[in-house]
């Protein structure tokens, strides 16, 4: 064999790996690490497959199950990335532009949320980008104490607040110009990991369950496991399940879209995703455009049709703010696809809740 086929070999066997690792149920970050980087693993098995027909087209032995294993791999991350592309049907449909659309639509609300990363000294330039976008609500995380003094300059135009500034890179601040009916700072399975629920009014007086959130991702760093990330999501999935009436979802869920965890909370949820049929939408990480995948999400009930999804300019921190544009209007023939537990979902749920709390 020569040299050149054994790095191909080698290079092939670790793409085959990479492409199907996130699939092991283990919650351990090493797992789960490959959850995020599909778009990157399809592009490393394309360039696989083309040194295999440029340098190893004599494939001896059983070498030839490589260039397989890399066809196998290149189409699985295709159907993980398709729903993502514009070939895919929208899930949130869009809502029809009108010429005489003014932009004040009493059942349109605009939200932007950003993990603004706390050690990020550019609020001004989170500041120019609200007074630009002028959002209904506003959700930011990663804030502490100086955060929330930079931000002062908006509390007068947005009335309703929840403050809850934190050192250990999880605080949250937000704010709104619609009227909260009620709202809870919640700390749902780790005690310094904040999650709102809120009741809004919109303009129209339609009232909206919204849920801002940012649990922990497993990682060398912060956890060693995904669990109470995962058992996170699905309380707020099984919580939504349970309302009626327009519902929003909203945070960096340090989950990326095609993950295992999201799917589930979807179906467990009934929520959609905007971004199915319209693109990733990656906003992390915003310092290397090669290692990007979409952990910051909006989720919503099929009362909405989307006006506006756009992934905004960096403001300095490692994440890019999303501005959504949502309109209430419910259409019963939307409620015929909705996402629905399959097989032993509801039970799975249970397993991964019931396990983060015993650890608590």
């Amino acid at each position: 064999m020569s040299t050149a086929h054994l790095v191909l070999s080698y290079y092939s066997s670790f793409v085959i790996v990479a492409s199907f690792a996130h699939l092991i149920r283990l919650d351990y970050w090493w797992i789960r690490m490959w959850d995020f980087p599909h778009l990157q693993v399809a592009l490393l098995t394309v360039l696989g497959l083309f040194a295999w027909v440029t340098i190893g087209p004599n494939v001896d032995g059983l070498l030839w199950i490589l260039p397989i294993g890399l066809i196998a791999a290149a189409g699985y991350q295709g159907w993980l990335i398709y729903p993502y592309t514009p070939l895919h049907k929208r899930e949130v449909q869009s809502r029809p532009r009108s010429k005489d659309e003014q932009g004040n639509d009493p059942n349109t609300l605009r939200l932007l949320t950003a993990n603004v990363y706390q050690e990020n000294t550019h609020q001004p330039d989170v500041l120019a980008l609200i007074n630009k976008h002028q959002p209904d609500i506003v959700l930011l995380l990663e804030t502490n104490e100086v955060w929330k003094k930079a931000m002062q300059p908006i509390e007068k135009t947005y009335p309703h607040q929840i403050h809850c500034p934190l050192e250990n890179m999880y605080g949250l601040l937000f704010y709104s110009r619609l009227p909260m009916v009620s709202h809870e700072l919640r700390f749902l399975i780790q005690d310094d990991i904040p999650s709102i629920y809120v009741q809004l009014t919109m303009a129209s007086g339609q009232l909206v369950h919204f849920y801002g959130v940012h649990p922990m991702p497993p990682s060398p760093t912060e956890h060693y496991r995904s669990t109470e990330r995962d058992a996170e999501l699905l309380l707020v999935g099984k919580e939504a399940r349970r309302k009626s009436g327009p519902i929003i979802v909203a945070g960096d869920l340090n989950d990326v879209a095609w993950s295992h965890t999201t799917r589930l909370f979807q179906r467990v949820s009934g929520l959609l995703d905007p971004r199915i049929g319209r693109g990733l939408f990656s906003t992390f990480n915003a310092n290397y455009f090669f290692l990007r995948w979409p952990l910051d999400h909006v989720f919503v009930s099929h009362h909405f049709q989307l006006a506006q999804l756009t992934r905004l300019p960096n403001c300095g921190s490692d994440h890019f703010p999303i501005l959504v544009s949502l309109t209430y209007k419910p259409d019963p023939a939307n409620t015929e696809d909705l996402p629905e537990p399959e097989g032993d979902d509801l039970k799975e749920t249970h397993e991964i809740i019931k396990k983060a709390a015993e650890t608590e």
